[in-house]
């Protein structure tokens, strides 16, 4: 992304790590585009690319040979990039890799190519979990090893792109119902759902797909079965806020602002690449 400081854009501008092709420890699979993955226009669609980006990663943790010993993740925040449509009966190839590291914590890169054409690129915040505490775990030595084949960045720190909208000044705010069938072995809302209210919003703002787009979600609570879950939402104009960093100021940005009561569950953004 072009930048307006001269060096690299950070923070929810960044620039993703380029997929290090042809590499031994990139993992690189293929499956085909389904019904159910596709929107009315064929599209592969943002929840269903969630769903992938999971899938893929329960498949690398296993090859890796640590699905045993590091079974608990959870995200805390998935940026992906719509490049190009992907649409209907064509065959995904989908690389994943590590784009950083911490004794606790990664960040997993996926690119996913359509055969015929489509470009959707995602980066996610994982952390492992200890199944007994429920806390941040450490990964162990030899998993972290394996990891850092596919980058150097080895100090990877949290920090928090996006904050909650209020009430106060919102300009639209819906109730989002939590279905039984939105809940996971974890007894929360799964990530994928919460990308669900992305396809939402941009049914109603095509243009958006018009041109390679950004979305972003972080998680700070999880939803349960039962929550009144509400979607908040902001849109900040050109020129109006710096909040999203000096790289956004000219930018669009669209927030939706998940939350139950006064607690924010998560925070999504929008914006045109």
């Amino acid at each position: 992304m072009k930048t307006t400081t001269g060096g690299p854009a950070q923070g929810l501008a960044k620039a993703m790590m380029p997929v290090p092709d042809p590499h031994p420890d990139v993992f690189d699979v293929h499956w085909p585009l389904r019904v159910a993955d596709v929107d009315r226009t064929g599209r592969l669609k943002f929840d269903a690319a969630t769903r992938h980006i999971q899938d893929i990663g329960s498949d690398q943790l296993r090859e890796m040979g640590f699905e045993e010993t590091h079974p608990l993740w959870i995200v805390r925040r998935t940026m992906i990039d719509l490049i190009e449509p992907i649409v209907f009966k064509d065959t995904l190839r989908l690389r994943r890799w590590c784009s950083g590291t911490s004794n606790r914590w990664c960040e997993m890169r996926v690119r996913i190519d359509g055969r015929r054409g489509g470009l959707m690129e995602s980066e996610a915040f994982w952390i492992n979990i200890n199944r007994e505490t429920q806390g941040p775990a450490r990964i162990a030595d030899d998993f972290i090893e394996g990891l850092q084949r596919t980058t150097d960045v080895d100090r990877l720190r949290w920090k928090a792109y996006l904050k909650a909208g209020s009430r106060e000044d919102a300009e639209h705010i819906r109730e989002y119902p939590v279905r039984v069938s939105d809940i996971d072995i974890f007894d929360h809302m799964n990530n994928a759902v919460y990308w669900s209210v992305i396809e939402d919003y941009l049914f109603g703002q095509p243009e958006l797909l018009a041109a390679p787009l950004r979305v972003t979600i972080e998680h700070d609570l999880p939803v349960a079965l039962g929550d009144k879950l509400e979607i908040i939402r902001h849109t900040y104009p050109p020129g109006s806020t710096d909040r999203f960093g000096p790289d956004l100021v000219d930018h669009t940005v669209t927030t939706l602002t998940y939350a139950v009561g006064e607690e924010t569950k998560a925070v999504a953004s929008i914006f045109a690449l």
